[in-house]
């Protein structure tokens, strides 16, 4: 994930991070599933580290999620996400009890579920 800003390194660890408590998976547990070790693991949830395309899929398979989505969420795709309806989406950049992260989480979330929502079976 070359040319990454620390922002974006931080909203990635956010969204695997709540991912992973939605999934109530603990640290330790989805590391293994993603065979990388618990502290690269923790290393990235918290943006201090910017993983290959390689540990990307991997969680993404660990979590569940397309490795599209997480690749997406990375910034190395441009995927694009369709929001017919932008009222969910401002009101969560409206809520102004949200950290500009908290809100950013949120929406790579909500974008992801509709995502998969729209793909279908």
């Amino acid at each position: 994930m070359s040319g990454s800003s620390a922002g974006d390194l931080t909203v990635l660890g956010e969204f695997i991070r709540s991912q992973r408590h939605m999934s109530n998976l603990s640290l330790r547990q989805l590391s293994a599933m993603a065979a990388v070790s618990n502290a690269y693991l923790s290393q990235i949830e918290r943006g201090l580290h910017a993983p290959s395309v390689r540990v990307l899929k991997s969680i993404a398979t660990a979590l569940n999620l397309s490795a599209e989505v997480l690749l997406a969420q990375a910034g190395l795709t441009n995927e694009p996400v369709d929001t017919a309806d932008g009222a969910t989406e401002a009101a969560l950049r409206a809520d102004s009890r949200l950290t500009p992260q908290q809100k950013q989480a949120l929406l790579s979330v909500y974008r992801t579920y509709i995502a998969a929502n729209n793909s279908g079976p």
